[in-house]
């Protein structure tokens, strides 16, 4: 069996190369894992191709088997999917996922992959990293049967975190964005949507995951008195201004933010990541789920097809990379 593999890199601020390396024979403890597919996660993944990553989060912001540094070159991503080729029995041929850059083979240990449920086709299974993040951001957010719910922004993951929140028993959940062009989603996924100015005001949780100044500034007028707004954008190197004089004070606002690299303090004691992940998966069998892809691409064609995946305005949700 052959040990090359193939990875895509980026060099410098939007551009990218495959790069070969030789992989090490797995062993009783490791996985040779050749990949069906990988997900382009536009949010994070855009910030670290136009090389935004702030210096203070170098080391905070690397993924999981992520090679070289910030800002480049890097070897970067972390939603692969693929069949075990070599390693422990009880794996060999099992799809699984695994939080690993863009790679047509790789090899990791054997607690770094989840294997897939029977139902979960592989090929939407590139959502699982953001299902992730949903989940997690619904913890944090606290959703109740009954609440009322906005969630700004209708890229992957806000229209995961409302996909969830709407389906808690008496939730009155709602999915805006700029882009009339997301109703569309939003009925497929059996959300209800409106743009910006057509939000109802006086919510008990609002999150804000559109990655704008104006979202997060909506996102606030939006709340009711002493509601929670949850901050899921990662702004990168942005600065983004947030008006708190007004009111965020009388209305006693609580502005917290929730980030997938940790668990919630509530949830540590009985919940690990691998949980985390198996529950993500698991959650991802609906397949209302695959109107979240937007275009797939040959993975040797990476080099040509970033670029205007991750340029700015362009509309996209989460493309799946096939090999």
């Amino acid at each position: 069996m052959s040990r090359s593999s193939l990875a895509f890199w980026t060099i410098a601020a939007g551009r990218g190369e495959l790069r070969h390396a030789e992989l090490a024979p797995a062993t009783d403890s490791t996985v040779i894992v050749r990949t069906l597919y990988s997900g382009i996660s536009r949010g994070t993944e855009r910030l670290v191709f136009a090389g935004k990553v702030p210096a203070s989060e170098f080391e905070r912001m690397r993924a999981p088997f992520q090679e070289g540094q910030f800002p480049f070159p890097v070897k970067y991503g972390y939603a692969s999917v693929g069949q075990v080729e070599q390693g422990p029995e009880a794996l060999l041929k099992r799809k699984v996922f695994c939080l690993y850059p863009h790679q047509d083979r790789y090899r990791v240990p054997v607690d770094a992959v989840t294997v897939l449920p029977a139902e979960l086709p592989p090929a939407r299974a590139v959502l699982a990293a953001n299902m992730e993040t949903a989940l997690n951001a619904c913890w944090d957010a606290g959703i109740a049967p009954g609440d009322r719910v906005t969630v700004i922004g209708a890229g992957v993951v806000g229209a995961l975190v409302a996909w969830l929140s709407a389906s808690i028993p008496g939730t009155d959940t709602t999915l805006i964005d700029i882009n009339p062009a997301r109703a569309e989603l939003a009925a497929k996924l059996g959300l209800r949507f409106a743009n910006p100015d057509q939000a109802a005001a006086n919510q008990d949780v609002v999150i804000h995951a559109s990655g704008s100044e104006a979202g997060l500034a909506r996102a606030l007028e939006l709340a009711g008195f002493e509601a929670r707004v949850i901050e899921l954008s990662w702004f990168g190197n942005q600065r983004p201004a947030l008006p708190l004089g007004q009111a965020f004070h009388s209305q006693r606002l609580e502005l917290r933010c929730s980030q997938v690299g940790h668990l919630p303090a509530d949830r540590r004691a009985r919940w690990d990541h691998r949980r985390r992940l198996a529950k993500a998966l698991e959650l991802l069998t609906d397949s209302r789920l695959d109107a979240l892809i937007s275009g797939e691409s040959d993975f040797r064609e990476l080099p040509l097809v970033v670029p205007e995946l991750l340029a700015d305005g362009a509309d996209v949700l989460c493309h799946r990379v096939k090999y």
